[in-house]
């Protein structure tokens, strides 16, 4: 178990991550393409990424340089996730190689006396072959990474407006025992499931909270207690959606959105922390049963992510609904054609166009 002590201090600087830290994705990526355990939800992005890595020549590299500093279960280096990746994968990578050499012996040294160091590892303090690990995972994120980002920020957004709403429902106390099923919260500790039992004492440092689209099973931390306390966590996953006989061609789901109600619908996600059923219904003018259905309809054709909070289901745009939403102007609604029809969705690789030009 690890057990995260807070002071007062810290109850004031707790807070979530404001999007998905590409380093830590791509470690977390490594542990689902390596083993099957918390697959599932993953399984169509292990069966794409290895083509993926095939086709850009990466096989090799990934195998030989990236998979032995992220062993499947235990510790992995600290350096390989810096608290620069909160601002991007470029501002991550160059957070590696500032890193001092002597942190990165103490590190690979650790790594080997846990058994899952590589020869190599010493010379990564040399910045040369730090520098070939940085091209290879800029390579893997653009390969098997970007392609999804799309998604990966999707339900992100979600999951960050659960925090949001739980934190106004239930307080810090409700925020904290959010981090993995198994999260215990007594204050002032919290307890979560860990491969080792140690303690981490954040005096007056804060938590910062990071949901992670490939994390599964346990939350994780970084093991050097001196660095800036993170706590990574798996967000939730809709189980996959089995295709109804209606989802190719003119039935699909794609044409089930033209018209002005799930526009309304779509519209109403549209705040910072999502819309409930019962408030899209309210916003759109319908009852909870049909804003459920055109609610569904939308999140089949790629337009919504829903999560379970409590007793409700918090809607949210993706990436794309959100540029439905501005291709409609300030309410949020489709333009519509001179003859008063709604214009037809974009198909994959279209772009979408608004009186102002492309967005």
């Amino acid at each position: 178990m690890l057990r995260i002590h807070f002071t007062a201090a810290d109850l004031t600087r707790v807070r979530v991550a404001a999007s998905p830290d590409p380093l830590w994705e791509v470690c977390m990526s490594l542990h689902r393409l390596r083993t099957r355990q918390g697959r599932r939800p993953h399984a169509s992005w292990c069966r794409a990424a290895r083509a993926r890595l095939d086709e850009a020549g990466l096989v090799g590299p990934v195998r030989s340089l990236l998979l032995p500093l992220v062993p499947r279960t235990g510790y992995f280096p600290d350096f390989l996730t810096p608290a620069e990746s909160a601002e991007g994968i470029d501002a991550g990578l160059k957070g590696i190689l500032a890193t001092s050499p002597d942190r990165v012996l103490g590190e690979m040294e650790r790594l080997f006396r846990a058994g899952g160091g590589p020869s190599w590892g010493a010379r990564l303090a040399e910045e040369d072959l730090r520098s070939g690990l940085t091209r290879t995972i800029r390579a893997y994120h653009d390969a098997v990474l970007a392609p999804y980002g799309d998604d990966m920020q999707a339900r992100f957004d979600a999951e960050r407006a659960v925090s949001a709403k739980t934190l106004l429902d239930g307080g810090l106390d409700g925020l904290l025992r959010s981090p993995g099923s198994g999260a215990e919260w007594k204050p002032p500790v919290l307890t979560v499931g860990y491969p080792v039992d140690r303690d981490l004492r954040l005096e007056g440092r804060g938590l910062r909270l990071i949901p992670s689209y490939f994390c599964r099973g346990n939350p994780v931390a970084l093991a050097d207690p001196g660095l800036e306390p993170v706590l990574v966590y798996p967000l939730r996953h809709e189980p996959p959606r089995r295709p109804s006989p209606g989802d190719h061609g003119q039935g699909g789901p794609l044409a089930a959105l033209i018209g002005r109600t799930r526009a309304a619908v779509l519209s109403a996600t549209a705040s910072g922390t999502g819309a409930t059923t019962g408030e899209i219904a309210l916003a759109a003018g319908v009852s909870a049963s049909s804003a459920s259905q055109h609610a569904t309809a939308l999140r089949n054709a790629g337009l919504l992510v829903s999560r379970r909070h409590a007793m409700s289901v918090l809607h949210t745009p993706t990436p794309l609904g959100s540029t439905m939403l501005a291709a409609g102007g300030p309410t949020g609604r489709l333009r519509t054609s001179a003859g008063g029809r709604t214009p037809p969705l974009p198909g994959p690789g279209q772009t979408v166009v608004s009186a102002s030009g492309a967005t």
